[in-house]
C-alpha cells in the first residue's frame, strides 16, 4: 500500500489541473476509471447503463492534456513520478485481475 497522488489536467489551460490522493496504486487506478465513467455519464445523461472497453478508456487517457501519478517510495521517503503509459499498464493489470475474478 503506497500513498498515491493522481495529477489530472483535462484541458490545455493550467487552471484545469486537479489532484486526488489515494491509499494505494490500485485505488488510484480505480479512480482514473471513475473519472472516465463520470465523463461518460455527463456525455450520455439519459443512458441508464454505460459500458466501455479498455481501448476507449485508453483513448480518453491519451486525450487528456496531462495525467500522472506520484507514488510514495518508503525506502527513500520520496514520491516517484509515473506517466500515462505506466498508468495504462497498471489499469490493464487491474482490470484483467478483476475480469479473472468474475469468471
Amino acid at each position: 500500500m503506497s500513498h498515491t497522488i493522481l495529477l489530472v489536467q483535462p484541458g490545455p489551460r493550467p487552471e484545469t489541473r486537479t489532484y486526488s490522493d489515494y491509499e494505494s496504486v490500485n485505488d488510484c487506478m480505480e479512480g482514473v476509471c471513475k473519472i472516465y465513467e463520470e465523463h461518460l455519464k455527463r456525455r450520455n445523461p439519459n443512458t441508464p447503463t454505460i459500458t466501455y472497453d479498455i481501448s476507449q478508456l485508453f483513448d480518453f487517457i491519451d486525450q487528456l492534456a496531462d495525467l500522472s501519478c506520484l507514488v510514495y517510495q518508503k525506502s527513500t521517503n520520496t514520491y516517484a513520478p509515473y506517466n500515462k503509459d505506466w498508468i495504462k499498464e497498471k489499469i490493464y493489470v487491474l482490470l484483467r485481475q478483476a475480469a479473472g475474478q468474475s469468471d
